[in-house]
């Protein structure tokens, strides 16, 4: 197979060990008891072959984040620092538990962690050939720098078979926009989607991740220029606008839902699009979704037409582009 995507697939050590830490603490079983679906052979096999590791320092100094309230982002790029020869951080982010860094290294030398990933070999190179193939030849970064501008990141995927099985993170480090995702979840007990037999479901998460991150440091980049809170308000539901109360948090929301819809029925099929688009309306109640998307691809061809450079000189046409298109749609 030729490879020619503009992503970098790969396995990281650091990403794999915090997840198998998180594997041992309450967060899979309080996973479990809200999602309900079933889990990757080898995130099972993780908490049953490490059981008796759940008491390791690494193990209670995570769980004493997660009852904090941490964000897994920042947790997860925290790993993405780490050193696994042993040695300290440097500058360790002041709400790293004390010693973090020494335990989590404790965790992988001195347990039979690296054994075990031995004997699951198979498991996490399978990932990484099925990420590689769904990917392929698709092209991310061209798609997103007509919204952003140019994309000076390198966008990298890691497949993520441990936990968190039901979500996927954005993670930026040294120049990287790394995307941990995990394969899809099935219904029920049925063991999740191979990355290779749902192609949309890759692409979907890696414009999710990738693009939220970047509209947001666009819009902050541009605050001044933009002045968001003089932003006229978006025709969204109050629930809605009560868990995502910024003007940024709501806009990036309906970009990042756009891209998905665009990319997907451009480089996939209208039907992978309308049930993104389906299940977003379902999971927020927002009936403007449609409307946005209109907006977004009107967008892309006045830009195309050399209208807009980036979206910057278009954000201030946006709230009330959308309201217009939402009423067209409901007559």
């Amino acid at each position: 197979m030729t490879y020619s995507s503009d992503v970098i697939v790969r396995v990281d050590d650091r990403l794999r060990l915090v997840s198998a830490v998180l594997a041992l603490t309450r967060y899979a079983d309080e996973e479990k008891a809200r999602r309900g679906h079933g889990t990757h052979l080898h995130a099972r096999n993780t908490r049953k072959q490490l059981a008796d590791q759940a008491d390791h320092p690494a193990v209670r100094a995570l769980q004493t984040l997660l009852d904090r309230g941490a964000p897994l982002e920042a947790i997860f790029t925290l790993a993405l620092m780490l050193k696994l020869d042993g040695s300290p951080l440097d500058k360790p982010p002041s709400w790293m538990p004390p010693h973090w860094d020494s335990e989590l290294n404790d965790f992988y030398h001195k347990t039979p962690l690296q054994r075990f990933w031995t004997s699951e070999s198979d498991s996490w190179s399978g990932a990484e050939d099925q990420a590689r193939q769904a990917l392929a030849s698709a092209q991310f970064e061209p798609f997103l720098e007509r919204f952003v501008g140019t994309v000076s990141d390198t966008l990298v995927f890691v497949p993520n078979i441990c936990y968190p099985t039901d979500r996927e993170l954005a993670l930026r480090l040294n120049g990287e926009i790394v995307c941990l995702v995990p394969p899809r979840i099935a219904w029920g007990e049925s063991p999740p989607w191979p990355f290779d037999e749902d192609p949309a479901h890759v692409y979907r998460a890696l414009i999710a991740t990738a693009g939220q991150m970047l509209m947001l440091n666009f819009l902050r980049t541009h605050a001044a220029e933009i002045s968001l809170e003089g932003q006229k308000p978006l025709p969204l539901t109050d629930e809605f606008m009560s868990k995502n109360p910024t003007w940024a948090e709501q806009f990036t929301y309906l970009f990042v839902t756009s891209a998905v819809a665009i990319f997907l029925e451009d480089n996939v099929s209208k039907a992978e699009a309308d049930a993104h688009v389906l299940m977003e309306r379902r999971v927020t109640g927002l009936e403007v979704l449609p409307a946005a998307i209109t907006v977004y691809r009107r967008y892309l061809r006045e830009a195309d037409e050399g209208k807009y450079p980036n979206i910057l000189e278009f954000i201030p046409l946006f709230s009330r582009q959308l309201r217009v298109a939402h009423r067209v749609s409901k007559i």
